[in-house]
């Protein structure tokens, strides 16, 4: 049986999850201009975390359907995700910039904070959701630790301004919960969710 699915995300992380598991995604690009982008992440005024990623995994599972479509792509499940961290009540997506990560990695600094990361399989007129939700301690950071962080780069791209599989993985005193859904596709409800919808991921 064919293991080839559409992955309406440009995450090369989720890419390599997907992978890690044996599955052969086929990276479905969505577009993010601002001007005519296919979701728009903004939350709702007073929208809490969970309904938020759910809402985006969807959305963006539902976009990738109508490109699907709109391209006479052959018929495949389709993988869509969103993850954002969670602090205080505020929702973090991905910083605007280096003083906007830096201020939530000092917010980090000794304490626990939240992942939630959803993820959509739409498959034969079937589109189901799941939520994995994770629980990060870091331990105290100072403000080398931060600099050099920032220097590195890897903030700028990954929601909550950091990445568990990258140089932050030093930051990360404890993890409850999903490693791969920190990372940004919890693969223990993804393959649930084929499986549900009928597709063979083992």
């Amino acid at each position: 049986m064919s293991k080839q699915l559409y992955l309406a995300s440009q995450s090369p992380r989720r890419l390599e999850l997907l992978r890690q598991i044996g599955l052969a995604p086929i990276v479905l690009t969505l577009r993010h201009d601002p001007a005519r982008a296919d979701v728009d992440e903004t939350p709702l005024i007073g929208e809490k975390a969970w309904d938020y990623v759910t809402r985006l995994a969807r959305l963006k599972a539902q976009a990738a359907l109508r490109a699907v479509a709109g391209r006479r792509l052959m018929p495949r499940p389709i993988v869509a995700a969103d993850t954002t961290v969670t602090l205080d009540g505020e929702i973090l997506g991905k910083p605007r910039d280096a003083a906007e990560a830096g201020a939530w990695l000092r917010r980090y600094s000794g304490r626990s904070h939240t992942v939630l990361t959803a993820v959509a399989v739409a498959h034969q007129d079937q589109l189901r959701v799941a939520v994995s939700e994770s629980t990060v301690r870091f331990g105290p950071l100072d403000e080398q630790d931060i600099a050099h962080y920032l220097a590195s780069g890897e903030p700028f791209d990954k929601a909550g301004g950091y990445g568990v599989q990258g140089r932050a993985a030093a930051f990360v005193e404890h993890l409850a919960g999903s490693y791969s859904g920190v990372m940004g596709l919890p693969l223990y409800e993804t393959v649930e969710l084929l499986k549900s919808v009928g597709f063979d991921a083992r």
